[in-house]
């Protein structure tokens, strides 16, 4: 059985996500059953759950998109029809025949295409289609929500009479407003309509010549209003009639309803499946939204998250454009709890929160934003204690409560609990409850739990490297910069950089000394060796990304290199070509050029055709045998290449000229003199530090945390000295 209280679902947020996956719904009982989502107590169910989600995602990026699955709820309907000699309203009909469409639209799709969605289909296998609820509705009520006229042979006839009645009324009161009208005995707006009724707008001195009922009078009362002795006959026919229809009605939604009332509970079957539907839906929509996959869920204890994201940090930075950064940690039996370290502002409180709630989650048949490596084990119980809980109802301050929480945790952990603490320990004076807090934390440890814990309790970071199956972490800071990288490294304990953050933000250097006189030197150099190491691990991460992305840009280069090259073969080869063609016409040119020469001196006529002929023949037994089309194309071919390569040739000799005149024109840089307290930085750096001190050729630079020597030629001027 599942234990998560009420307090771990707010100290994660777990509401939040519930509220953002509720919005995707397009059903009113499916968003309440949304809101009420909790952890699912048994693992079969929770696989269920994940793979009819991962499931339905797939439609969205699929040819064969599930169909519409939204209804009207039907609830009170389904109360309805259960009591006896009561009959539903023509709209409820409408909802139940809308119901009985959409499912069998749905069971029809699943049947058809049950190989896509086999774990859909075998969900909806547990009902059967019914056409016999909709074709009933329907030839009762039409698609404009109206009682049909055939309906019934008696309601047919009452209202073909009706319709009769209605003609006869109009023709009869035609006929007295045409006669009235010329005695002149009516009123210039002739007639108006009192209760729904026709009647005469008679003037006041001629009304009782007018026979019929008088039904009102204008303000004034110069008018008055008669409805024909005819018309009134015709009207009370019908009322009769209309009274009849208005039986007739009842007496089928009655039998309508009856009929229905014996398919309750398929009814009620069809919209808990509609239900299911569109909780299936909303979170496979929201998994759309924040890219989420289905993890490996493992039998044995193991947490792999691979680049793993908070949602709702995810969806808040998507909207503002902000960039997210990932976290990866991985928790075994053989390192089970991690205790975090490092300065505040830094993401260990996210990276803890961040575990916890994707494991709800996925406890809860959701999908989470990781990669589709990462693999999650399933727990009994998740505790977690986070944030300030100073409980002013109970009187109890931060500690007290806290200390409340770990007697609750001291109850409930063992070896298939999941703790979250944040700021373990804190609260109390720093040594008491350090101690108090490290005592915890072996009781957790001995109990095989897993959990993580983050704080700046040194004692804590000590008893995290001293025992085997609990790791040290923290989140990387920029050393320079003293900037959050936001992203976790397992293995090290981090550095508050108590110090260095107080020197940054402008506290005076010589209270901070008198601030570093006040504390152990072992703390100080424990805390120092934690930081130089932190800046080492930063270095090299440093250095690790930038050989990655030499080694990707070395990649790419010799793709392109290679594409390169494989381009100037093949235009070598083109220009090969063109030489070849070029040097043949220059050869039968010359040739051609000597045969006119001879022929000038000796004037023979018949030799020269003779050895054009020959020529002719020569060149001809070079050629293949192409079509026009070839040839054509050959000529083309021809003509394109020589006009790139006079472009190129062109474009260069343009440049070359360019680049000359430019270079005559610009006059050298002259070089700056730097001077102490002159702001520089390296030529190809960003980082700005001060020039303290000039020494011959070489120059001290101040970077605030740290000085360093370089070659005066190597610096470049950014502000003077203030």
């Amino acid at each position: 059985m599942i234990n998560i209280s009420k307090k771990t679902l707010q100290d994660l947020e777990f509401e939040s996500v519930i509220q953002q996956v509720a919005s995707h719904n397009v059903t009113s009982l499916g968003k309440n059953e949304i809101l009420a989502t909790l952890p699912f107590s048994q693992r079969e169910d929770v696989i269920q759950a994940l793979r009819l989600t991962n499931e339905f995602v797939s439609s969205f990026d699929n040819e064969n998109r599930i169909p519409n699955h939204g209804f009207d709820a039907i609830t009170e309907e389904l109360k309805l029809i259960r009591i006896e000699n009561n009959y539903l309203e023509i709209d409820g009909f409408r909802k139940i025949a809308s119901i009985c469409v959409t499912t069998n639209i749905l069971l029809k799709f699943f049947k058809k295409f049950h190989e896509y969605y086999p774990l859909l289909h075998k969900v909806s296998l547990q009902l059967e289609a019914n056409k016999d609820i909709p074709e009933a509705i329907h030839s009762v009520v039409d698609k404009f929500g109206e009682i049909r006229n055939d309906a019934s042979d008696t309601l047919y006839g009452l209202r073909k009479s009706i319709q009769a009645v209605r003609t006869k009324i109009n023709t009869s009161f035609n006929s007295a407003l045409s006669m009235y009208n010329s005695a002149e005995y009516l009123d210039d707006i002739r007639e108006t309509v009192m209760e729904n009724r026709r009647v005469l707008a008679v003037k006041a001195m001629h009304r009782r010549k007018v026979k019929g009922s008088i039904l009102g009078a204008s303000k004034t009362g110069s008018i008055v209003y008669i409805e024909p002795d005819t018309t009134q006959q015709h009207q009370r026919d019908l009322n009769n009639l209309e009274f009849e229809e208005t039986e007739e009605i009842k007496r089928i939604l009655l039998e309508l309803t009856s009929f229905i009332s014996g398919y309750s509970p398929l009814l009620e079957s069809y919209q808990q499946f509609l239900t299911k539907i569109d909780v299936i839906y909303a979170k496979a929509k929201y998994a759309k939204v924040i890219d989420a996959v289905l993890p490996e869920v493992t039998k044995h204890q193991e947490i792999d998250l691979v680049d793993a994201y908070h949602p709702l940090l995810l969806v808040a930075n998507k909207s503002e454009g902000i960039t997210t950064f990932p976290q990866t940690i991985t928790m075994t039996t053989d390192s089970r709890i991690i205790v975090i370290s490092g300065p505040n502002a830094g993401g260990k409180s996210i990276t803890l929160k961040t575990v916890g709630l994707l494991q709800l989650m996925v406890q809860s048949g959701m999908l989470i934003p990781v990669h589709e490596r990462s693999k999650l084990c399933l727990f009994d119980s998740i505790l977690s204690d986070i944030g300030d809980n100073q409980s002013i109802e109970n009187h109890l301050s931060t500690y007290s409560y806290r200390l409340k929480q770990m007697n609750y945790f001291l109850k409930k952990c063992n070896k298939h609990t999941l703790f979250l603490i944040d700021e373990f320990g804190t609260g109390s004076d720093p040594e008491l409850g350090g101690a108090l807090a490290e005592t915890f934390l072996e009781v957790f440890y001995e109990r095989e739990a897993f959990g993580i814990i983050t704080t700046h309790y040194s004692n804590l970071k000590l008893l995290a490297n001293e025992l085997p199956h609990i790791q040290n972490a923290n989140m990387l800071f920029d050393e320079k910069t003293l900037l959050p990288l936001y992203k976790l490294v397992i293995g090290q304990a981090g550095s508050s950089f108590t110090f260095e953050v107080a020197q940054k933000n402008g506290i005076p250097f010589s209270l901070i000394n008198r601030s570093k006189k006040k504390i152990e030197r072992g703390k100080i150099r424990f805390d120092k060796t934690i930081a130089k190491l932190q800046k080492e691990r930063s270095k090299l991460e440093k250095t690790e990304r930038a050989l990655k992305q030499n080694e990707i840009k070395k990649s790419l280069e010799a793709d392109k290199l290679e594409t390169t090259n494989a381009k100037a073969k093949k235009k070598l080869q083109s220009y090969q070509e063109l030489f070849d063609s070029n040097q043949r016409l220059v050869y039968l040119g010359q040739k051609i050029s000597d045969l006119g020469e001879r022929y000038f001196e000796n004037n023979r006529k018949r030799e020269l055709m003779s050895e054009l002929f020959k020529l002719v023949q020569i060149e001809n037994s070079k050629r293949q045998k192409i079509t026009l089309k070839q040839k054509k194309a050959q000529k083309v071919k021809e003509t394109e290449l020589k006009k790139e390569v006079d472009q190129k040739v062109a474009v260069i000799r343009k440049e070359k000229k360019k680049q000359k005149e430019k270079a005559a024109l610009i006059p050298p840089k002259p070089k700056r003199v730097l001077v102490v307290g002159d702001s520089v930085r390296l030529e190809d750096g960003r980082a700005v530090g001060t020039l303290d001190k000039l020494e011959k050729n070489k120059a001290v630079v101040n970077y605030g945390l740290f000085t360093t020597t370089v070659n005066i030629d190597r610096l470049e001027y950014v502000n003077s000295k203030k």
